[in-house]
């Protein structure tokens, strides 16, 4: 199977491509004009074969056509700073135009790619309070459900051209190297960690290990199209999340952030970020019997503060 890769840059991007070096499988990189060293890959790696493709322009490089399968993981970083009006833009064309243009130029191929697998979010639900979340539920109201609700319309246009499409709606993914953890523990190492705002909300979560595990299944299993929940099947509250980070670290919970702080800070970051409740299940992955690598949550942290 021939695989083209969007977003290899990214936190999730480059495990990924790390795991297909390893598999030896035949994949590319699509790859933007603003990319910095594309060929770039871990010590004594090979380099990696590079398709150039400009969401901006609408234009993608012959050589994509005969690939079987695209994974869709580019997007601007959600949390790299406040929602203006001009970064709430940067986050719509990094997502929603890019993939337009994307699925467009895939149509527009002598032999468009049979699977279409496309990242998407948890904030797709919004803010929902203690209601257990499926693939099924309906979508939340604010900004990054707004956002996610079009991005992933997109995608699904890849139906047109008879693509399987998947749509990989992640959790908070934990990770050591990049993401929301790191940014996470700061305070717990300043000794300044606890709740944020009053702790209740839940936090659906998943190991990076398994985030991968979750693309390398929907790949697969041609069984698998439309939504799927990529998370841990045992969300926790903020309280637990926040106690079980201060065990992990060996520093105290005792310092919470008010929701009032959080929002002065990050504006309306804050509540589509930090305070919002989502209790999502993986009720698709479940069903395929996805093999979790980490269910409970201090396990996973451990593993992945310890490598």
């Amino acid at each position: 199977m021939r695989v083209l890769l969007s977003g290899s840059t990214g936190l999730l991007g480059s495990a990924l491509l790390d795991g297909l070096r390893r598999q030896e499988s035949h994949f590319a990189r699509l790859v933007r004009p603003s990319t910095r060293n594309p060929t770039t890959g871990p010590a004594g790696a090979p380099e990696s074969p590079v398709i150039a493709w400009d969401p901006l322009a609408g234009t993608l490089d012959e050589a994509a056509g005969g690939s079987d399968a695209v994974i869709h993981l580019a997007g601007a970083p959600i949390g790299d700073g406040r929602w203006t009006a001009s970064r709430k833009q940067i986050l719509r064309d990094s997502r929603v135009a890019a993939t337009r243009h994307l699925v467009d130029s895939l149509a527009r191929l002598a032999k468009p790619p049979q699977v279409f697998i496309a990242a998407s979010a948890i904030g797709f639900y919004g803010d929902r309070g203690d209601e257990m979340l499926t693939e099924t539920s309906a979508p939340g109201h604010d900004f990054l459900a707004d956002l996610c609700r079009s991005w992933e319309a997109e995608s699904a246009r890849a139906a047109s051209f008879g693509a399987r499409v998947v749509i990989l709606r992640f959790g908070i993914i934990l990770a050591k190297q990049g993401g929301a953890l790191p940014r996470m523990t700061l305070p717990f190492k300043l000794g300044a960690g606890g709740r944020l705002g009053s702790g209740r909300q839940w936090m659906s979560w998943v190991a990076l290990e398994d985030a991968v595990g979750a693309v390398g299944h929907a790949l697969a299993n041609g069984s698998l199209s439309g939504a799927v929940n990529v998370v841990s099947p045992n969300p926790v509250r903020n309280v637990e999340f926040t106690a079980a980070l201060g065990r992990v670290l060996h520093r105290p919970a005792l310092f919470p952030a008010p929701g009032f702080a959080l929002r002065l800070a990050l504006g309306e970051m804050a509540d589509g970020l930090l305070l919002s409740s989502q209790r999502v299940m993986p009720e698709k992955l479940r069903a395929i019997s996805y093999p979790f690598a980490y269910q409970q949550l201090e396990s996973a942290l451990r593993s992945v503060l310890d490598r």
